[in-house]
């Protein structure tokens, strides 16, 4: 059984109480904060079980490393307490169920990963990519699940990521490009915390995007736009690579407009709220998160995440923002979009 890394020393010493006091979606002050993850570590009841939305946040915001939101997901499946009707968790598990359905591509030390999102199977080509490509993997037997944090499932996540990595493990390769930050941060986050032994090296693709565009600057037209950026809620699992966002933008004539809900303060796309706890939750950030969008002035909105995407772009193409991911922004900055 893999256990979790949390340390209620750690807990109990933390100076500032960060992982709920700086949570978007609860008000909770230093000692409260520290009183109840003492409560929820020792399986206790607690308001945060009801309170907290999965939005990784406080991930993120512990830098001690103590893994406060795996805790929390571990504690809530333990009483049963599930954040959406067990029929749509189901559903949800079945569907990345690994059957032997995957695709590889010519595979070599280098590989490329798209879980399976099949809109990547769509964006990642040209130059950009031609370095690596045609060598991918796709499909449940290379998908990441940690998705199912979302509905208070860490149980089938400690189940098969071990069996994910050693099919990594199977194919030889030395280092996997993963094209979404939930692949990325289950093998470089997720995985340290349950002593799960990575064999490969893992590089987020906006790191891989940065070093290819540096490669082909002298292509690069800069677009001169202004952006708002969604940042997705899995990006709180790679916050040492969320620097890369600027670095790009800066590298392709970009500029990032300063508004209130990014990096640390960024909001949710509200998809995952519409499926575990109602359009009421949804909406309401949808429409904070869209309206600091037009009131900076963002001329388009820049997508890390499918499912954001997916959750958002409609509503945001109506309001006069044009929705684009960021793998076709970059092939956009040199000429191919």
């Amino acid at each position: 059984m893999l256990n979790l890394k949390f340390d209620e020393n750690v807990c109990t010493t933390c100076p500032t109480g960060d992982c709920l006091v700086k949570c978007q979606y609860m008000d909770v002050d230093k000692d409260t904060a520290i009183e109840e993850m003492l409560k929820i570590s020792r399986g206790e009841d607690s308001f945060v079980f009801n309170d907290c939305v999965t939005c990784y946040g406080c991930e993120e915001y512990c830098k001690r490393g103590n893994h406060p939101f795996y805790l929390i997901t571990e504690k809530r499946e333990e009483k049963g307490l599930l954040t959406s009707p067990r029929a749509v968790t189901r559903q949800w598990i079945n569907i990345g169920e690994p059957q032997g359905k995957y695709r590889l591509g010519k595979v070599k030390e280098k590989l490329l990963a798209f879980g399976f999102m099949p809109e990547f199977l769509r964006w990642v080509k040209g130059r950009l990519f031609e370095d690596v490509m045609p060598s991918f993997a796709f499909g449940q037997e290379f998908f990441c699940n940690v998705v199912y944090i979302h509905f208070a499932n860490t149980s089938i996540i400690k189940e098969r990521l071990p069996i994910i990595v050693d099919n990594y493990k199977k194919l030889g390769v030395k280092e996997v490009v993963f094209i979404h930050d939930e692949c990325y941060g289950a093998f470089t986050h997720l995985a340290p915390a349950y002593g799960i032994e990575v064999p490969f090296k893992s590089t987020h693709y906006y790191e891989y995007l940065y070093g290819r565009l540096q490669e082909l600057k002298d292509e690069i037209r800069p677009l001169n736009i202004k952006v708002a950026y969604q940042r997705p809620c899995s990006s709180r699992l790679s916050a040492d690579k969320h620097h890369y966002l600027a670095d790009i933008m800066k590298l392709i004539g970009v500029d990032l407009v300063e508004r209130e809900y990014q990096d640390e303060n960024a909001l949710c796309c509200g998809g995952i709220f519409s499926m575990c706890f109602g359009y009421g939750l949804a909406d309401d950030v949808q429409k904070r998160n869209i309206a600091d969008m037009e009131e900076h002035g963002a001329e388009y909105c820049v997508f890390n995440c499918p499912a954001c995407q997916s959750a958002l772009g409609e509503k945001i193409a109506k309001r006069g923002i044009k929705p684009v991911h960021m793998i076709d922004l970059c092939r956009m900055a040199i000429g191919e979009k």
